[in-house]
């Protein structure tokens, strides 16, 4: 499957797939999860339909990768395979890392100040 056969994906002649990494690696592991059967395409389709469609979302699908990660966390929340205070839990870390990351250097989640006593 390749970006372009998702519906509501936003058109980008002349311009990559992906902005950022993380992008690719959230597409990828979409795909890994739906081809290893923890749901199916057409649930997928719907979360991020709705998630594309909200009423805060940018017009300008500028904000696309962030709605595909937020529709892919609440179908893993909703098949169970995550939880979502796990997935809140992690989501701080990360940004506890980030903003104890150096400027240029990798963020690692050993940067989150509280990551003795919140892993």
């Amino acid at each position: 499957m390749k970006p372009s056969d998702i519906p509501g994906a936003p058109e980008r002649p002349n311009e990559g797939v992906f902005d950022e990494p993380w992008q690719a690696q959230a597409f990828a592991m979409t795909v890994a999860l739906n081809e290893a059967g923890a749901f199916e395409w057409g649930d997928w389709a719907t979360l991020l339909s709705e998630q594309l469609h909200a009423p805060d979302a940018k017009n300008d699908g500028s904000d696309y990768y962030v709605r595909w990660t937020a529709a892919l966390e609440a179908l893993l929340v909703s098949k169970g395979i995550v939880d979502a205070s796990q997935v809140a839990a992690l989501a701080s870390s990360w940004q506890r890392a980030a903003a104890a990351t150096p400027h240029g250097t990798a963020i690692d989640l050993m940067n989150d100040p509280e990551a003795s006593t919140s892993n």
